[in-house]
């Protein structure tokens, strides 16, 4: 009996040991081999955290080597929340956590694994994160004390092996050895981890206080509205917002070899039908997801990259292109299949009208996400806005459909069998689960790159069949999609298109070096999203130049 307690305390001793390793060697990033299994080398690593923290366990008097263990077990609790935090921050949004900024997100993710799963499924999945959670963070607590009770009582065996760790990791320090991408078997990244993170704190409050002093500057505050879009007097202005439609989906040959020809097509279709447009670049202020801060960077003119940003410009009254057309004369309204609930923002914005999931008398199925297809979202836009404005008008149409998880691709049907979106029960039927298409890179991306392709057509086809001489539509992607799509590291680029019958609109953009038809060129003018309003205004209003402040 004695023999196998002994053998069960070695044991828990190497699991902890074990558990602590891990805890400081796990990346703060997803990779995986081109099979999709995880590359192993993340973990084959020697933390030199582990190392100093047994020597000060060692160096402190007996009395204090409990406490000090158990303070360092939930430091690396709080570690791996981060690290995790980063993983899911670096997969979904393509950058790290912000500890200050990125609160308020972990309540939309919530929201948005609702109406994707259901609220059972979201309330699961928090509830076991909490449990997780919790388990961690006892369980890294109660490893740290075990070894720190281990080596008080076999002291001199426990300097050797700390002797004999030091001098390894030394040794594989200079030999640089690395078997994960960035990351070298001598491990220091938890302590550089430790460090940006307290780094970016204040860096993140001087950049919150330059945006605050953005959002009370607006340098076309004082320009009279009809100044700053005059030159698009009598025409009816719509923004269509296509959801995820970014750069790689025209540069990767996994998505490009469906999107490319679509966008042809649907260039061709606007030529016969006397359009003309021109395509540049924006540089998107989110990836992966936040659209609305998208929409925000786009419509006001400032740099909007997290909720607390998009929060403050609400609460403003920085001009929005929406509210610039308004207070000129014109009738403006918002397409919003999205908002599930009141939307206060629409106020901020200039919409005399929105329309959403609960008001545009939807009866048909739901496309995963998406609660009805672009096309129907198109043609309740026709009957009641388009074809009952008494003056021009101004709209934002938001695209929902290629919306992850790109589980339902929709497909056109004729215009006038659309009602009231019954007749696209049919084209769930064969929807595949969420689980089976995401296991299969290969086929995400094709899935993603068909609901592009259905978002582009219906907004094109809405434009050749229902759009006149004076209409102006703005087509642009939100952002890119998220990793599991793009890969690591890919760009934040979106295509950005106008599209007129009036030659008149689009010799006013000349100057902007855009390309002709709906795909830009690799080489054309790449700007940050936040500087469209102005150019907008510069190049379609009539008033002087402005003196443009920080942002």
């Amino acid at each position: 009996m004695p023999k196998i307690r002994r053998l069960l305390g070695g044991l828990l001793t190497v699991a902890a040991a074990a558990l602590i390793v891990t805890a400081l060697v796990v990346p703060d990033a997803i990779a995986r081999t081109k099979a999709g299994a995880f590359l192993p080398g993340a973990f084959l690593r020697l933390p030199i955290e582990a190392i100093l923290a047994a020597a000060v366990v060692l160096a402190l008097p007996v009395r204090w080597r409990r406490p000090f263990a158990a303070v360092f077990g939930l430091g690396l609790a709080v570690l791996v929340v981060f690290k995790i935090a980063n993983a899911g921050f670096r997969t979904v949004l393509g950058r790290k956590f912000d500890p200050v900024l990125d609160t308020p997100l972990l309540r939309d993710g919530y929201n948005a694994l609702t109406e994707t799963d259901g609220r059972t499924y979201a309330n699961l999945a928090v509830a076991g994160a909490v449990v997780l959670m919790v388990v961690l963070v006892a369980t890294l607590i109660m490893s740290a004390v075990r070894l720190a009770g281990v080596g008080t009582r076999h002291a001199l065996p426990a300097k050797r092996v700390l002797a004999g760790l030091s001098a390894a990791w030394v040794a594989l320090a200079l030999s640089g050895l690395t078997l994960f991408p960035n990351a070298p078997v001598a491990s220091d990244s938890a302590i550089k981890l430790a460090k940006s993170t307290v780094r970016q704190v204040p860096l993140t409050i001087r950049d919150e206080r330059q945006f605050a002093s953005a959002v009370r500057h607006d340098p076309y505050a004082a320009v009279p509205a009809k100044d700053l879009v005059s030159g698009l007097q009598g025409k009816d202005v719509i923004i269509g917002v296509v959801e995820s439609l970014g750069h790689s989906s025209l540069t990767d040959p996994g998505m490009s070899a469906i999107v490319n020809p679509a966008l042809d097509a649907a260039n061709a279709k606007l030529g016969a039908a006397g359009f003309h447009s021109r395509t540049g670049w924006l540089t998107s202020s989110t990836y992966g997801g936040g659209s609305w801060l998208a929409h925000g960077s786009f419509q006001s003119g400032l740099w909007v990259t997290s909720q607390r940003r998009y929060d403050e410009m609400v609460s403003g009254d920085r001009l929005t292109l929406t509210r610039a057309f308004k207070q000129a004369g014109w009738q403006t309204a918002g397409m919003e299949p999205g908002n599930t609930k009141d939307w206060p923002e629409a106020g901020f914005y200039g919409y005399d009208k929105v329309f959403d999931s609960r008001n545009m008398g939807y009866k048909g199925p739901d496309f995963g996400w998406s609660r009805m297809p672009d096309q129907f979202v198109l043609d309740k836009f026709q009957r009641e806005v388009n074809a009952k404005a008494t003056k021009p008008l101004m709209a934002e149409i938001t695209l929902t459909s290629s919306h992850e998880p790109w589980t339902h691709i929709p497909s056109m049907v004729p215009w006038d069998a659309i009602g009231d979106g019954k007749v696209f029960e049919p084209q769930v039927a064969t929807a595949p689960p969420r689980s089976d298409l995401w296991s299969d890179p290969v086929k995400t991306q094709a899935a993603y790159a068909r609901t592009l392709a259905y978002s582009v057509d219906s907004l094109t086809s809405w434009a050749t069949e229902y759009g006149d001489k004076n209409t102006v539509l703005i087509m642009f992607g939100d952002h890119q999609p998220m990793s599991i799509i793009t890969g690591r590291n890919a760009s934040h680029d979106v295509p950005v298109s106008v599209i007129a019958k009036d030659p008149a609109v689009l010799d006013r953009i000349a100057s902007w070096g855009w390309t002709d038809g709906l795909r830009p060129a690799a080489n054309a003018p790449i700007w940050r999203m936040d500087q469209f309003r102005d150019k907008f205004f510069a190049a379609y209003g009539s008033a002087p130049g402005v003196a443009l402040g920080p942002r």
